[in-house]
C-alpha cells in the first residue's frame, strides 16, 4: 500500500508593498496635474409670450441683432445705431465693443440687451456676441479688470432684414 503524501498548502502571502509604493507617488502626482473643469452658467431671459406693458414699451431696449453678413445694433425708440457689416468673413466683435462702450456711457444704468440672431447664426458667433455685449476688459490702477457693459441678455429672433436699407445714426 503506498501512502499518500499531501503536502501541507498554505496560503500565500500577498505582498501589497510595491503597490502601495506606487499609489503613493501616484495620486500626489494626478492631484498636481488635475484640471479642474470650470463650467460658467449665463442666465438669460426668453420671450415670455406675454405682451409688454406699457411702461415696458417706453422704456429704451438695446437690440443686437446678427445677420449672415453683418451686426445690427438698434434700439426701439431711434431705429438702427450702428450696421456693422463682416470684415474679411469674420464678425467684427472689437467694432461691436465700441459701440457698446459708447451706448453705455449715454446710459449708464441700462443693465439689459436683446440679442436676436437669425436662424442661420452659429452657437460659437451668438456666444461670442454674448460675450462681447456683456463686459470689456479696462485698466484700472494699474490692473486688469472686467467692466460691466450690459450683463443681463435676453434672446429672441431676428426680423426679417427688408430689402431696404435703414438709416443708421452715429
Amino acid at each position: 500500500m503506498r501512502r499518500k503524501h499531501r503536502r501541507l498548502q498554505s496560503e500565500a502571502d500577498l505582498d501589497i508593498t510595491p503597490f502601495m509604493n506606487l499609489m503613493i507617488v501616484l495620486v500626489p502626482v494626478l492631484l498636481l496635474n488635475m484640471v479642474f473643469a470650470h463650467t460658467s452658467v449665463l442666465e438669460l431671459n426668453f420671450p415670455t409670450g406675454e405682451s409688454l406693458s406699457a411702461e415696458q414699451a417706453e422704456e429704451l431696449q438695446i437690440q443686437v441683432v446678427i445677420y449672415d453678413d453683418r451686426l445690427v445694433v438698434a434700439d426701439n425708440q431711434g431705429g438702427v445705431i450702428k450696421s456693422i457689416p463682416q470684415r474679411e468673413g469674420e464678425y467684427d466683435f472689437s467694432l461691436l465693443k465700441d459701440v457698446m462702450k459708447e451706448i453705455k456711457s449715454r446710459v449708464p444704468d441700462k443693465k439689459d440687451v436683446i440679442i436676436m440672431p437669425s436662424r442661420q447664426t452659429s452657437y460659437q458667433s451668438l456666444v461670442s456676441v454674448m460675450d462681447t455685449v456683456r463686459s470689456y476688459e479696462a485698466v484700472v490702477a494699474g490692473s486688469v479688470v472686467e467692466a460691466e457693459l450690459f450683463p443681463e441678455i435676453s434672446l429672441g429672433d431676428a426680423p426679417v432684414p427688408t430689402s431696404g436699407s435703414a438709416e443708421v445714426r452715429s
